[in-house]
């Protein structure tokens, strides 16, 4: 099964752009009692959320190159 870089880097930044930005992760950790580790989810999810942004502009990079090269076999 082949992995979409493209498709993999638009999900992760999204989800983790969400639980950054929004409460939505602080409530879920504090509804099944792990509230203790809210102070330290930034030491995971913002070095996470710049991982999959470079993923993205990275198979960004890589789609753009491959559509412009020019077949020189003919």
């Amino acid at each position: 099964m082949k992995v979409d870089a493209l498709k993999t880097g638009l999900i992760g930044t999204v989800i983790l752009a969400l639980c950054c930005f929004t409460p939505i992760l602080v409530v879920t950790v504090s509804a099944i009692g792990l509230g203790v580790i809210t102070g330290y989810l930034d030491y995971i999810l913002i070095p996470s959320l710049l991982f999959f942004i470079a993923l993205t502009i990275y198979a960004l990079i890589k789609k753009n190159k491959g559509c412009c090269e020019i077949n020189n076999n003919e």
